[in-house]
């Protein structure tokens, strides 16, 4: 049993945009000044598609508009929050394959997450090294596997 758990389970979007070599993650600085990356995307609103949360998430992060090209993982995973007392979310997200313009330059958008401080091209390689939340994306995106990967506890 998973402590001070938050009810209900949250659905999330996620946005995997490569070029070349290079994954766009976002960096984020927590209260406590500990560094940690994540992907473009976050909550599904009532009443919204995912695409559309997708969508709405990258403009308001990463300042762009994306292309949409596949579903290619689900992740099921406990978040812990950095709230007084601790608590624990359940997150389902869903992770697609996108791509930006040619020409897009890695910026913060006009409402970037609360600790978001930068965008940026992270070599897919460089992923080991990093504080990527959650950790179980660093695999999936260094090995790249075939996309419809289901990312959770099985048991």
């Amino acid at each position: 049993m998973i402590e001070n758990l938050v009810p209900g389970i949250r659905n999330a979007v996620r946005a995997v945009i490569t070029k070349d070599d290079l994954v766009l993650l976002q960096l984020k600085v927590d209260d406590n000044g500990a560094e940690r990356y994540a992907l473009p995307g976050g909550a599904q609103e009532h009443g919204e598609r995912l695409i559309d949360a997708l969508q709405r998430e990258c403009e308001e992060e990463i300042g762009t508009r994306i292309e949409v090209i596949d579903l290619m993982f689900v992740g099921d995973y406990f978040k812990p929050r950095q709230t007084n007392p601790p608590t624990t979310r359940h997150l389902l997200e869903f992770l697609f394959a996108c791509t930006v313009t040619p020409d897009y330059e890695p910026r913060n958008g006009p409402r970037p997450d609360k600790h978001q401080v930068d965008v940026l091209w992270v070599p897919i390689n460089d992923l080991a090294g990093l504080n990527l939340v959650p950790a179980d994306y660093v695999n999936l995106l260094i090995k790249q596997y075939e996309p419809r990967v289901y990312v959770g506890q099985l048991f």
